[in-house]
């Protein structure tokens, strides 16, 4: 172990529910939850986790070439993606199915990318989340950018709540290592940018443990820059949204940026290339089972009765629906056109890239129906 030990979480962790599902309060994160805004977490969760569970057996049939799996993450995802507004920008990594299910995506736009037959089939302007980032870290200096853009067009500390903007960056604890976030953590703090960067630690960069990344709590990290860092329970969806708001507005209020560390676990694979099985040990899993995000909810809606048999069978009902399209819909995706590969990358065609295209026209034009 090379520093502190961090196997709870820490007594700086905020929490708003227990794993338990018990009602707990924080003197400076608690907020009230109306009944129709916890169903609607438990909902998204467990939505979330058929997009993740079935797109993980779309892989084990050889309909998806890869996925990365998010099984264990719900809450940090959907309690960030539900305290955003609708002019606030979105730069994931490619994990953040449940906060692209916040934003209003349709899964089947996520699994062609997974599936190798597009490079992601989405607006980036019309739904504020940008497209999904494999390079690890790099999407932090792009939300960087993007924040200090915000800035330079008046849409930050205005103090109006329609127009204020902010922007944030989500990546794993093994992108903290990584040179970008760090630099993108000095212009940030630097230029106050109104940004707020999300860290899921779910414990692993693919095999790494999180004790091997760090010698102190990655949330403390950010004061060496010069801007507050908080760590949160990722499996409780109430904290993660409250202090994600909380950081949010900071942002828009022209306060700067902050760094959220979710707290969490990674219950799956990295992708589903990796067997975790090999480096990290069964008795850590089955304790963090303990802690389900989804189970905690259920069990709050269902002590309090919040919630009854009907409301929890129609979610069920509504997922099975959810994963009955998917299997349906990734295996009609549109094979690509082969001559798409010069299309949206040049801005120009030059006589080299035309003498390119034609000469792999002609190519193509050998087989029969090939780019028809």
């Amino acid at each position: 172990m090379f520093g502190p030990s961090q196997q709870d979480g820490g007594p700086e962790l905020i929490q708003l529910l227990t794993p338990e599902g018990e009602r707990v309060h924080h003197p400076d994160f608690d907020m009230e939850f109306t009944p129709e805004q916890l169903r609607g977490f438990y909902r998204d969760m467990v939505m979330v986790r058929r997009i993740d569970t079935e797109s993980t057996a779309l892989q084990r049939h050889g309909e998806l070439g890869i996925w990365a799996q998010l099984l264990g993450q719900e809450a940090a995802q959907v309690g960030a993606g539900r305290a955003l507004r609708p002019q606030d920008f979105v730069f994931p990594t490619y994990r953040e199915h449940g906060v692209a299910w916040c934003r209003g995506l349709d899964p089947l736009k996520l699994l062609g990318l997974f599936r190798g037959v597009d490079h992601g089939d989405w607006d980036p302007e019309e739904y504020n989340f940008g497209l999904y980032t494999i390079v690890i870290g790099a999407q932090t200096l792009h939300a960087t950018g993007y924040a200090m853009g915000m800035q330079r067009d008046g849409a930050v500390g205005t103090g109006d709540p329609e127009r204020d903007a902010a922007v944030i960056a989500h990546f794993g604890d093994g992108a903290s290592s990584q040179g970008d976030v760090n630099e993108a953590f000095i212009f940030a703090a630097s230029y106050n940018a109104p940004v707020v960067f999300f860290c899921q630690n779910n414990q692993w960069a693919i095999s790494e443990p999180i004790e091997r990344q760090t010698r102190i709590p990655l949330y403390q990290r950010a004061l060496g820059f010069g801007f507050p860092g908080v760590r949160v329970d990722g499996n409780d969806v109430l904290a993660t949204y409250a202090v994600t708001q909380a950081a949010l507005q900071r942002a828009r209020d022209g306060q700067g940026p902050t760094f959220v560390e979710a707290y969490t676990y990674r219950m799956g694979a990295h992708t589903t290339t990796d067997d975790p099985t090999r480096y990290r040990l069964s008795g850590d899993v089955e304790s963090w089972k303990l802690k389900d995000p989804i189970s905690r909810v259920e069990a709050y809606l269902r002590r309090n009765g919040l919630a009854d048999s009907a409301f929890f069978g129609e979610v069920a009902g509504e997922a099975d629906d959810l994963g009955a399209r998917l299997r349906d819909g990734v295996k009609a995706l549109p094979d690509p056109r082969p001559l798409d590969i010069f299309d949206a990358v040049y801005d120009e065609t030059t006589d080299e890239l035309r003498e390119q295209h034609d000469e792999f026209a002609a190519y193509l034009d050998s087989f029969e129906g090939s780019h028809a």
